[in-house]
């Protein structure tokens, strides 16, 4: 009789009802390159919820449902977020790896180029880690038996921790520059102020006056809050000097209205858009002042390798805000929905 597990399998784009804990979904075995890691923990995106929802759009139609790189295979088991231990392993794996503890990298990469893009994602392109176990190419399972970190908090790390390093190695943000961080209290957020501050740059995060103590505990070095008055004119008492760079994952408005407290040089390096895809802003304060703009997807295999090597290190130690068995993923997602969370929400078995 073939083995069976837990899983949240996304049965088509829609609302919570899409998303249906099954018990009996087959357990994969691994072929050739392959492992079977058993999910011991597993956290909570935005990706998820888009994904779900199909909040994606197309090219030439902002509002078709899709998913993030276009149609999803249904039924999709989600969850790209996977700290888990090796099972199983194909016939070509060593055998040795089995009982390793592993940072599973979600990334389905475009080839095996060292700076390849990522194309696809564990829980939407192929399926994730919210359920018992979670079937993954060896080499994207890193070994990290010495982290001193928690399974939660490592499962804090692939796609939060990923596109926040992806961001500053793309944008070249670096020791001693100022750079504003939008959304700080979030789980991209959060991770670029603490991979900021262990890098010797100045993060100053934007928030709200009821998340400020926690985004300072992160290592902020000054921030701004959205609820207290003009963002502009907050951020120029913090930075008299102009920032260096702005580590964005919100968009909307926001673009036009600060771009030019940017530096000549300076660099806008956006991977987001929560606050707004269809913008408007004045060209001019691009050239005339030799500004950067750049998007950033996730991460590549380097910038992974320097994640890992932190969580090895404990350099990094993210924010936990709650946890929840598999079971109750539904409530994980609507206490996620609720933003009112610093850092990131965790799905544990169970």
């Amino acid at each position: 009789m073939d083995k069976v597990m837990t899983a949240a399998v996304l049965t088509r784009h829609g609302g919570p009802e899409a998303l249906e804990l099954r018990r009996d979904h087959p357990v994969p075995t691994p072929g050739l390159g392959e492992v079977l890691v058993r999910v011991t923990a597993a956290a909570l995106n935005n990706t998820d919820v888009w994904t779900r929802e199909g909040a994606y759009g197309r090219p030439g139609d902002p509002d078709a449902r899709s998913g993030w790189r276009g149609p999803i295979d249904f039924p999709r088991v989600q969850g790209g977020d996977i700290a888990g231990v090796i099972e199983a392993t194909g016939p070509d794996v060593p055998a040795g790896r089995g009982g390793q503890r592993v940072l599973v990298d979600s990334a389905l990469y475009r080839d095996e180029g060292e700076h390849a893009p990522p194309v696809g994602l564990l829980g939407s392109e192929a399926d994730g880690g919210f359920a018992d176990y979670v079937l993954v190419r060896a080499e994207r399972a890193h070994e990290v038996d010495d982290s001193p970190l928690t399974d939660a908090q490592l499962a804090c790390l692939p796609v939060a921790y990923g596109t926040a390093m992806g961001m500053l190695e793309r944008g070249g943000i670096g020791a001693g520059e100022t750079v504003l961080v939008t959304g700080a209290s979030g789980g991209v957020g959060a991770a670029l102020v603490q991979l900021l501050a262990a890098r010797g740059a100045h993060p100053i995060a934007m928030t709200t006056a009821a998340k400020e103590t926690d985004v300072r505990a992160l290592g902020a070095t000054g921030v701004v809050t959205r609820d207290a008055g003009d963002l502009a004119e907050q951020i120029r008492v913090q930075a008299p000097d102009g920032l260096d760079a702005v580590a964005d994952i919100a968009g909307g408005a926001a673009v036009n209205d600060l771009l030019p407290l940017l530096r000549d040089d300076g660099r806008w390096v956006i991977a987001g858009a929560v606050a707004g895809p269809t913008i408007h802003f004045d060209l001019r304060r691009l050239y005339l002042h030799n500004i950067g703009l750049i998007g950033s997807s996730m991460h590549t295999r380097p910038h992974f390798a320097k994640l890992v090597a932190a969580a090895r290190a404990g350099a990094v130690r993210p924010p936990v805000a709650a946890t929840f068995p598999l079971a109750e993923v539904h409530a994980a997602q609507r206490q996620f929905l609720q933003r009112r969370h610093v850092g990131k929400i965790v799905l544990l078995p169970g």
